[in-house]
């Protein structure tokens, strides 16, 4: 073989491959955060899950990417394995668009697209578009890609050995076995099919090994949700092996049917196509679409064998465990889409750990329970803990590529992350106080420890609406977070007003009082750090339109 079709073969897979690349990820940094909002929205039953999966893998041009995101959803508790089931069965019919753009053969735009894309990066000030024109790019040079793949191709058909090999090829398990190892190793079935294709147009493979080579790249392209999902948790694993058995079972079901009808099949396909290119894009669509149709019954009893090969629970993080993530991290599947998910998710573990720790402090304060005390010191290290490891995976994800509208949270975040941490500070100088006044053997007054217990109450409330707010991005509880914030910071003035009097009257010692007014200081500053957390995300969100509008002005 010449060399230098070795090397434009080589050049054009690594164009293609490329393009593939810049695209898809440039489609999910531009619309990501939109499209996984469909995926937990439209996915509450199968049928809706199968019709998202289609449409959301036919956008990012991969099923991969799409099976790898479900899986980490899967892994992060928010879509379960029967709805993961549905999106996983559409994905698989989303992925033949991929073949069906390549056996249109827009090659001949290819430079067009790449110059009109390269232009608009260059010379457009609007960063939306030049998000837009960096996908143009990865469609044109996918396209460049294949165009150079089809020229060295058309040289192959001159070298003997080349040819002989490939008319060899006639067992249908040898076929099967190249498409899937070939898959594995690309980790892409449009890429392998695309490539099946061009050898097709060019007389190089016989159009009924070309069936069984389709059927192996659909098996090998479970390889990237299996790998991703090792690290995950069991249902990760599981979800990756719906999208397995759905192939594994597919493919054996078709290998029947082609056995039997291989003939009539063809036939059926080659009405519906124009040339050989066309009838192996088909081919793959008609492939996918049967085996969702025949599977798509039974897929509860695929869920069913994912979960018999993955048997058993895991075991559940309680959040106050010490020293335990459980959305993000190394044991956790890692999805850019699903990234700031798991973030928010560990946040509101860890603001429920930090609320728990104020009670339990301010309960100490009152009777005054060394275990309590000595609680509070072990959570406040577990907060520390989870301070410090979330801080540091942000750091780490922000250095990932993200979709445009999480890039955007990533400041707010390290403010929660703060904020959070804050208030379990506070709740360790309650617990300081605390001992102190065991220690010392100070006395509050029944006055004092009501007014403190309202105070608290008020402070609970601010920060469960907080909180709640800013895990689900809204502003529902807006008017409730505004006024309780007031109330906070009148009841604290009141309360000091009241710490006046009563050491005026002599009804208090000075000790007893420092340790009151600094809890009531301390708790209106935990009032804060709540308020700072309900609208962390909002602001983040108002200061980039801001920006944005700015920008646009300027």
């Amino acid at each position: 073989m010449s060399a230098s079709i070795i090397l434009s073969m080589a050049g054009g897979l690594g164009l293609f491959l490329f393009g593939m690349r810049v695209m898809s990820d440039s489609i999910e940094k531009v619309a990501g955060a939109k499209l996984r909002r469909i995926l937990e929205i439209f996915t509450t039953n199968r049928f809706t899950g199968m019709v998202v999966g289609v449409v959301f893998t036919a956008i990012i041009q991969s099923s991969s990417a799409c099976t790898a995101m479900v899986v980490s959803f899967v892994n992060a508790g928010l879509m379960n394995l029967y709805q993961a089931a549905g999106v996983i069965f559409g994905a698989n019919i989303g992925t033949t668009v991929t073949s069906q753009l390549v056996s249109f053969n827009l090659s001949a735009y290819a430079p067009v697209i790449l110059l009109a894309g390269v232009l608009a990066v260059m010379f457009c000030k609007n960063e939306k578009v030049k998000k837009f024109a960096e996908i143009v790019i990865g469609f044109g040079v996918l396209f460049l890609g294949l165009s150079t793949m089809s020229s060295s191709m058309a040289g192959m058909r001159e070298v003997p050995e080349i040819v002989n090999m490939l008319a060899s090829l006639k067992n249908p398990f040898m076929a099967t076995l190249v498409g899937l190892l070939l898959t594995t190793v690309i980790q892409s079935s449009s890429v392998t099919v695309s490539i099946v294709l061009l050898l097709a147009n060019q007389d190089l493979l016989e159009l009924p090994i070309s069936l069984y080579i389709i059927l192996g790249c659909n098996i090998g392209a479970c390889t990237t949700a299996l790998l991703a999902s090792m690290a995950g948790k069991k249902d990760a694993k599981r979800a990756a092996l719906i999208h397995f058995w759905f192939n594994v079972i597919g493919t054996a079901l078709l290998y029947i049917l082609l056995f039997v009808a291989l003939e009539p099949i063809m036939e059926m396909i080659w009405a519906i196509s124009g040339d050989k290119g066309r009838f192996v894009a088909n081919a793959h669509t008609a492939i996918k679409i049967f085996q969702v149709i025949v599977l798509f019954p039974f897929s509860n009893w695929i869920v069913k064998l994912s979960c018999l090969c993955v048997p058993g629970e895991d075991r559940k993080v309680n959040y106050r465990e010490s020293y335990q993530l459980e959305y993000i991290g190394e044991k956790v599947v890692f999805n850019p889409a699903t990234a700031v998910v798991g973030v928010i998710k560990e946040l509101d573990r860890m603001a429920s750990l930090a609320s728990e720790n104020l009670n339990r402090a301010m309960n100490a304060l009152i009777t005054l329970d060394e275990e309590d005390i000595q609680e509070v010191y072990e959570v406040e290290k577990n907060i520390n803990f989870l301070n410090h490891a979330i801080t540091d995976y942000l750091v780490k994800i922000n250095q990932a590529t993200l979709p445009i509208e999480d890039l955007k949270s990533i400041g707010a975040l390290f403010h929660v992350v703060n904020d959070i941490e804050r208030i379990g500070d506070h709740a360790e100088n309650v617990a300081d106080a605390a001992r102190q006044r065991k220690e010392a053997g100070i006395s509050i007054s029944k006055e004092a420890q009501g007014q403190l217990g309202e105070m608290l109450e008020m402070v609970n409330k601010l920060i469960r609406y907080s909180v709640d707010m800013f895990v689900r991005s809204d502003e529902s509880h807006m008017r409730e977070v505004v006024a309780l914030e007031d109330k906070v910071d009148a009841k604290e003035r009141e309360m000091q007003m009241a710490h006046v009097q009563r050491l005026t009257r002599g009804e208090c010692t000075p000790e007893a009082g420092m340790i009151f007014s600094d809890i009531a200081s301390g708790l209106e500053r935990v009032a804060d750090h709540a308020t700072n957390i309900a609208f962390a995300i909002i602001a983040a969100e108002r200061e980039a339109e801001a920006a944005e509008t700015q920008r646009r002005q300027g």
